[in-house]
């Protein structure tokens, strides 16, 4: 009778490993739409008015371990991830003035893969069962269209965006490896860098909240979001700079609604690492590579790991060319 109860139990758990993995850190699914560390160096330059392409391409590793008392049964486990985005973004930066600056607007394309292992256990007095899980996908993300507006004073340049997550990628009910979110979000952020030419020194930081709505599948609501990002570096030429860079996350209220059972849980990551600029030619178009890592620490209700960015911007078209 033991055994049977014990196979019960482990197939119980191997069902309920995505929601519970979800539920057992901040924010549902563990993450946000935002993209921390994406927005560091040169965070407050919008271009010159024409037609932009930026590919960002994303990597993160990371996993974390977590235990939880369920009215008296022992719930512990881990997860590891892997995922790695592919994010075309085509920015149009507008001629003319709008509040003294310019208007700008983008729309942000993921696709890319996921991969997710997860594992739980559970104790109480005379009962132990296991089970693990692995969900792989190679999916579009939701999409994300943008507005910026941008100042340019001297060797001072602001920034203010707008960012909207529209919930159409893959995302299915208890799968860990969904690449859409299936709610709304929104986030306002507003930046800034002190760039001199002469001695090459930049200095930039951004930051911003998300809002996010509810998950009508889940009925799980995503606490309210902070980031802030930073970098400062040196331009040794007009091709080469390098620098240091880094993020700070705090989840400012936590995560509610009747889907979030175990908790109103906050999430809080910080992250710094080097950050480096190359100016390059493609035949007659110029290119802007940069390249940037994160080690994440101060991690509470997150996974931890590594993340990492190769970002290339270049001109479709600029107005007067």
């Amino acid at each position: 009778m033991l055994k049977k109860s014990l196979a019960i139990l482990a197939l119980v758990l191997a069902t309920a490993l995505g929601p519970l993995t979800n539920r057992a850190t901040a924010a549902e699914g563990a993450a946000g739409f935002y993209l921390l560390g994406s927005t560091t160096t040169n965070a407050g330059i919008l271009p010159p008015p024409g037609t932009y392409l930026i590919d960002y391409n994303y990597y993160y590793s990371g996993s974390t371990n977590f235990s939880l008392d369920i009215a008296g049964l022992i719930v512990s486990g881990g997860i590891d991830a892997n995922a790695y985005l592919s994010v075309p973004a085509p920015l149009w930066v507008a001629p003319g003035k709008v509040l003294g600056g310019n208007i700008g607007f983008l729309m942000l394309v993921p696709i890319g893969s996921n991969d997710v292992k997860a594992g739980l256990a559970v104790s109480a007095p005379g009962v132990q069962a296991q089970g693990s899980r692995q969900d792989e996908e190679i999916k579009f993300g939701d999409i994300v269209p943008g507005m910026m507006l941008g100042w340019h004073h001297g060797n001072w340049h602001f920034k203010t965006h707008t960012l909207v997550n529209v919930p159409v990628g893959f995302w299915e009910r208890g799968n860990l490896a969904n690449m859409g979110f299936n709610r709304w979000a929104i986030d306002n952020a507003a930046a800034f860098t002190w760039l001199d030419p002469k001695i090459g020194l930049e200095l930039s930081a951004m930051a911003g909240f998300t809002y996010n709505w509810e998950n009508p599948a889940t009925d799980y609501k995503t606490g309210t979001e902070f980031h802030i990002e930073y970098a400062a570096v040196q331009n040794f030429s007009k091709r080469f700079a390098l620098g240091v860079n880094g993020f700070f996350y705090d989840q400012v209220t936590g995560d509610s609604g009747p889907g979030a059972g175990l908790g109103s849980f906050k999430g809080r990551v910080a992250a710094i690492g080097p950050v480096m600029n190359l100016n390059f030619q493609v035949g007659k178009i110029p290119v802007a590579a940069n390249l940037k890592y994160f080690r994440e620490f101060d991690v509470k209700n997150r996974l931890e790991g590594n993340s990492g960015y190769l970002t290339l911007t270049m001109p479709l078209s600029v107005a007067g060319h």
